[in-house]
């Protein structure tokens, strides 16, 4: 109840686009610390697998976008939860601001993927287990950005894609558990075996912090995405036609 009532003032829109503003320097100054210290630490000091020699460094950009694939997702269906139930149309606008991100972080997971395989496996892509639900998990994406902007309504809009969303979330299972369940070619978990984790701590410490930037980069561009849905959807109201007047005057100002 008490988080509920921390977070009821910014079902309205402005305070959401204030709060955004606030905590978007900090996202993006750690996403960007987070991603430059951990892909130069695993590019250039992080030593050579035994195996796969140097090519494995892609690892530092397919695991944290194939888990933030996942993640993106689950906090776009969450959203769209809380926005289908209680009907809180900031909601729905923070599940549109997401859908774009999980699906260039899934692409991006299949593409490093592809790329990845075709040494070790021989071959750009195999109907695996784990490829084949990250595939449909970008299908997944398109489809709830296409439902948004498939209807005129917003409210019918935002219901059609929210129903979609929450559904998709039995895909993310298994897509986690699907090298478990199948005999895949796919290897198994990295660094979910904290008591045994598959690499070293040398290549683990960067990966961590990819992890961690993409998470803040992913933080970072949803609230300018949703800042940017909330200007566009309420720039008929007061607060936004006296924010458009201060940066007009702003501007003019630093032009003088």
């Amino acid at each position: 109840m008490t988080m509920w009532k921390w977070l009821h003032p910014y079902a309205k829109p402005e305070a959401t686009y204030r709060l955004c503003g606030k905590l978007l320097p900090w996202f993006a100054v750690l996403a960007l610390s987070c991603l430059v210290i951990g892909t130069g630490w695993g590019l250039a000091f992080a030593p050579s697998d035994y195996q796969q020699g140097d090519s494995f460094r892609i690892i530092y950009i397919h695991v944290p976008s194939a888990i933030w694939s996942m993640g993106a997702y689950m906090s776009m269906a969450i959203a769209a939860f809380i926005g289908l139930v209680w009907q809180v149309r900031m909601s729905d606008m923070a599940a549109l601001a997401m859908a774009p991100i999980g699906a260039l972080f899934t692409f991006i997971a299949l593409l490093t993927g592809a790329i990845w395989g075709k040494p070790m496996w021989g071959a750009w892509w195999v109907w695996d287990a784990r490829l084949t639900s990250e595939l449909i998990l970008l299908f997944l994406y398109l489809g709830v950005i296409a439902l948004y902007h498939a209807f005129d309504d917003q409210k019918t809009a935002a219901k059609a894609a929210g129903i979609l969303a929450i559904v998709g979330v039995i895909n993310l299972p298994i897509i986690h558990f699907s090298v478990e369940w199948w005999n895949t070619l796919h290897q198994g978990a990295t660094i979910t075996k904290f008591d045994k984790p598959s690499i070293s701590n040398d290549m683990l410490w960067p990966l961590l912090l990819n992890i961690a930037g993409f998470a803040f980069f992913f933080g970072t561009v949803t609230m300018i995405r949703l800042r940017n849905e909330i200007i566009s959807k309420e720039s008929h109201r007061p607060w936004v036609v006296a924010l458009s007047s201060r940066l007009s005057s702003h501007a003019d100002k630093q032009g003088n």
